[in-house]
This record gives C-alpha cells, sequence and structure tokens, in this order.
C-alpha cells in the first residue's frame, strides 16, 4: 500500500504570518479514501531542508508525494529546481505545453518572470490549475508538486488522487478507556501484533490517570480479538475499563 507523504513549503507558517490548511485537508482527503498519510513536513524555504526531504521521501520505495508551494517565478521558490536535481538527477528543462499555459493566461505579461514557471524537471506531467491556468506538476505519477494556494491546490490533489489512487477498505477501529497508568499495560501493548494499527494517549482526569487505547485495521475481526484479549487482561489486573467506542459500527458498545 502507498505511503502518503506531504511537505508544506513556507517561511511565512513558521514566522507566523500566514497559517496552514493544508495539512488538514490532505489528511482528510486521504483517510475519506482509506490512504496511508504517513508522515507531513512544514519546513522552511531552505534549498538544503528540501532537497533532503525530498530524498528521505524518495528512498522510500513506497512513498507518494505531495508537496505544497515553492513553484512559483519569485526567487524564494526553489521546489522546481531542488524536484528536477532530486527525481530526474537532470537540470530544468521547458515544458511547451506549460509555456503555452503560461503565455495563454498572461499574454506578453508572461515575460520576462512568470515563464520561468514553464520550466520543469524533465518528465514532468502538468497538473491542471482550475483558478489562473498555471500548471502545477507530477513525476513518475507519484511525485506531485502543486502551488501553495489551497483553490489551485486542493483541486490538484483531488484529480490525483481520483486518477492514480483507488479507495482502499476503511479500517475498522475500536477505542477504549482503561483506568490505569501507561506504564502498567507497556506489556499488554508489546503484545499485540505489528500489523494493528495501534496508540496510547495517557492523561489525567482530576486526580486519576488512564489511557486511550485506540486499535484499528481493516480487518474487522482482528481488531475484535484483541480489543477485547486487551481489555479482559486489563480487567483481570483490576483496572476499570470503560468508553467502548467504534468507528463505523456500535453494535458491540
Amino acid at each position: 500500500m502507498p505511503r502518503f507523504y506531504s511537505v508544506i513549503i513556507g517561511t511565512e507558517l513558521l514566522n507566523a504570518r500566514r497559517v496552514d490548511k493544508h495539512f488538514a485537508f490532505i489528511n482528510q482527503e486521504l483517510r475519506n479514501r482509506g490512504l496511508l498519510h504517513y508522515a507531513n513536513f512544514v519546513i522552511r524555504d531552505e534549498e538544503s531542508l528540501i532537497r533532503s526531504c525530498f530524498e528521505t521521501i524518495l528512498r522510500d520505495q513506497e512513498s507518494v508525494l505531495f508537496c505544497f508551494g515553492g513553484i512559483g517565478a519569485t526567487p524564494d521558490d526553489l521546489t522546481r529546481s531542488i524536484a528536477a536535481e532530486v527525481f530526474t538527477q537532470e537540470p530544468l528543462c521547458l515544458h511547451v505545453k506549460a509555456k503555452e499555459c503560461i503565455e495563454k493566461q498572461f499574454k506578453e505579461e508572461a515575460y520576462p518572470y512568470r515563464i520561468a514557471m514553464a520550466m520543469l524537471p524533465k518528465g514532468a506531467e502538468l497538473l491542471r490549475n482550475v483558478v489562473n491556468n498555471v500548471p502545477g506538476f507530477s513525476l513518475a505519477r507519484r511525485f506531485f508538486f502543486t502551488p501553495g494556494f489551497p483553490s489551485m491546490a486542493w483541486p490538484m490533489v483531488q484529480e490525483a488522487l481520483n486518477a492514480y489512487f483507488p479507495n482502499q477498505p476503511q479500517p475498522y477501529s475500536e477505542t477504549f478507556i482503561v483506568e490505569a497508568a501507561e506504564n502498567d499495560l507497556i506489556d499488554m501493548m508489546q503484545a499485540l501484533p505489528p500489523e494493528l494499527d495501534f496508540s496510547s494517549l495517557p492523561r489525567f482526569v482530576g486526580e486519576k490517570r488512564i489511557v486511550e487505547i485506540y486499535l484499528a485495521h481493516t480487518n474487522r475481526a482482528l481488531v475484535e480479538e484483541w480489543s477485547d484479549s486487551f481489555r479482559r487482561e486489563a480487567e483481570k489486573r483490576g483496572k476499570v475499563v470503560t468508553g467502548c467506542s467504534r468507528n463505523n459500527d456500535q453494535s458491540r458498545c
């Protein structure tokens, strides 16, 4: 199953001049399709940092990248050139169709600067821009590069997901509360099979310590088996288990 990475580029997000909206969007789009959001990076417009992120993602043979920002024509727009370096090991080259789109949109004002956005990595395929016709681009139908503006980027993401990544079965999950310290449950957590999606969230309710346990998998029977086993073991140890909930079927609660 592909592992989806998102990279959100913008110094203005980190110095609080703007508020990011991309993470919530891409996270929900992937969840809606039963796809795995594996990692998210929010980074500065810094050449070495962008390159390092891209190289990390490329090393994962199951990776799919959605990158937001940095494909414009200003000096701090570094994404196109770094993407060419990392993903194709060749310099940028003129993409004829992108050049036509930009010229059609801006006429004589395409020159001398906007036309630079038609310099793309070799082999790039275009992503349609529904706002101003200046395209994003993709490489190998795995690595997708979009503008920083949500109104432009989000339709590109949806179009790519619909075209290349069929919806997967939604995972079945169970969540319950154990009145205990997290440390008291670690051996039980270690016994869970690695294929289960698992998390534990400890917190205090007044003076009481509780742990929220989350188990998920597309195989409902597997989740139910280990959820029941975990709760029985916790109760055997004298822990109170409450708050059972399920994401897509309430019949067992």
